[in-house]
Parts: C-alpha cells; structure tokens; sequence
C-alpha cells in the first residue's frame, strides 16, 4: 500500500511516498481504510526530530485519520468492519491504511464528512481538555487565544466561543483577524504589531485576563504571565515560537492564579475512558454544527512535505487536510 515514510529526522524536505506492507491490528486495535488525514504542527515537529519522542524509522507520520473500519483486533468490542470513524495515533495516518487502538478511535454521526472529522480530536480536544478539563471556565470568563488563527487556537476561539466566554485572539499578521472574528473572537490583537500588555489592560480594564491559551511561547507567555486576573488559569500548550518561556514565579503568588501544564496525548493515554467519552462529545458537536472546523486546504497525499512546510511558515489557517480515498 502507499504510504509517505520518513525515513531521518531532517525534515519534511526529506519525507518519501513509497510502498509498504499493510499494519494488521493487535488484539486492541483496529485497520481503517483512510480517507482523510489532517496535517498537525505536531507532524511537523516529529519528522524534523524536534518532538519529545522520536519513532523508529522509518516511520509513516500522521496523528489523526478517519475512514472506514475493514478489520479488527479479537478484544475490540465497540468497532465492526463498515463503521465509519476518526482515530488518532501517534503516528500512521499518511496511508492508505492504518491501525489505531479502539480507545482512540470514535464512530462518526451520519452526515460528517471525513475531511472534516480527521481535524477535531486533536485541535478540538486539546482545546476541550484545556478550557473544559484543566481550566474548568465559567461563562463570561475572559479567554485569550494566542496563534489564534492556527489549528488548535482556531477550535479554543471556536469552542470558547461555544462556551460563553469572552475570545481575545491574539495572531501573529492582520489578515488572520477576520476568520478568528468570523469564529467567535469579540477582539483582536496583533501582537507582532501591537504592544500585547498595554492592549490586554485596554480591553479589560486593567483587570486582566482570566483564561490564557498560549501556543507560541517565548516572550508571548512571559507577557502572559503578567497579565492575569485574579484566580487566572495560564495553559502552556505548545511552542510554536520556538523558545520555551521561563517566568519569576512571584507573578502567580500576587495574583493567586495558577500555571496548568496541557498535553492532552498524555492525558488520553492514563485515562483512555474520560478522552472517548470527551471525543464523542466532540463529534456530536460537528455533527449539531456547534463547532466549525476549519480548513485552509485540501490536497494529495504525495504533498505532505508541502503540507508541513506551509505549517512551519505559518501561511495556515486551521487545516489542511490530505485526501487519500
């Protein structure tokens, strides 16, 4: 079957599509024809050795899939061959065929096209883990988005919008703030252009922000850090920037707010019960069109390296997605 490997961790320069035999699924698995496979940050970072793990090679990269279940593992209960899904895995996805452990796998609604379900376990659950689970809002919290209009930041604007909360999102380029709008951000901030401190005590009144979601790092997060409200929440949730941050921690002692670390992939693994129950949840919001993933494009499975190189030059908005079948 066809399959983009990669084969040293120098990049998606270095990506090739090759023929490989077909996964068969263990005991707790199941084989999925793949339809669709979205293209994550995440991808990028783990073909180019720059994640905290680093698959033997070659490997097939892709985190997040769906399609249409043809085998399963004698201990799966839940799947049958026919069944339509999404999953999600470490790695696997840019494939023709790939397997994924019942845990992290989800029926798909009647209705819910594949494209659109290979985008939301990863960007809506992070985004759901983080707002719902660790931060735990309450309706009218302030949230502030960073690298809002990409595909994690892009469903926490969607799905905090959802929730009732008042969405500031921050980008990093002015054309990205009509689609954070578009998804729910009452406000803007351009902190490439805009001095991000003097704008978040602006549109706050000086009281700060309840909810920080940051995905850049760096100097956006130490900023962060000195604008939090009173019993804040600041998420770190991934470092697009490239820098991790550090911050003097008399900063949440004044403000009594508290720094709650987010890697839902961890989460999910300890607790696989809680993260299906939350993926369900997550698909009956596509299915109800109370969450809008968005996709910048779709394209062939031999243009992952392209895929990932639009990611890391930061000309995406939400998506893309790779259509297999």
């Amino acid at each position: 079957m066809k399959a983009v490997l990669c084969s040293s961790f120098t990049g998606p320069d270095d990506l090739r599509l090759g023929e490989i035999d077909e996964p068969k699924p263990a005991g707790d698995q199941i084989l999925i024809d793949v339809h669709a496979a979205s293209v994550s940050f995440m991808d990028h970072l783990l073909v180019s050795g720059l994640y905290q793990m680093r698959p033997p090679t070659p490997f097939v990269p892709g985190t997040e899939a769906s399609g249409v279940v043809v085998a399963v593992g004698d201990k799966v209960t839940t799947f049958a061959p026919g069944d339509r899904v999404a999953c999600s895995s470490w790695t696997g996805g840019y494939a023709e065929r790939m397997i994924a452990r019942e845990s992290k796998s989800v029926h798909l609604p009647d209705g819910v096209a594949f494209e659109a379900a290979a985008t939301v376990l990863h960007n809506y659950g992070t985004a759901w883990y983080a707002l719902v689970e660790r931060a735990k809002v309450r309706r009218g919290e302030t949230l502030l988005v960073t690298g809002a209009a990409g595909g994690v930041g892009l469903a926490a604007v969607d799905l905090g919008s959802h929730l009732g909360l008042r969405v500031i999102a921050g980008v990093g380029s002015d054309d990205k703030a009509a689609l954070v709008r578009d998804y729910g951000a009452s406000e803007t901030v351009n902190y490439r252009s805009e001095d991000l401190r003097d704008r978040i005590k602006s549109l706050t009144s000086g009281n700060g922000i309840d909810v920080g979601f940051d995905n850049v790092g760096g100097a956006i997060f130490e900023q962060m850090a000195r604008l939090m409200a009173w019993g804040g929440r600041l998420m770190p949730i991934g470092f697009t920037g490239g820098e991790i941050p550090q911050i003097p921690m008399n900063l949440p002692l004044l403000k009594n707010y508290s720094i709650l670390g987010v890697f839902v992939g961890a989460w999910a693994e300890k607790f696989s019960a809680e993260a299906a129950r939350m993926d369900d949840t997550l698909m009956q919001l596509l299915a109800g069109e109370k969450i809008r993933p968005h996709i910048d494009r779709i394209l062939p499975l031999e243009q992952a390296g392209d895929a990932m190189r639009a990611i890391a030059n930061r000309t995406v908005q939400g998506r893309i997605v790779l259509k297999i079948r």
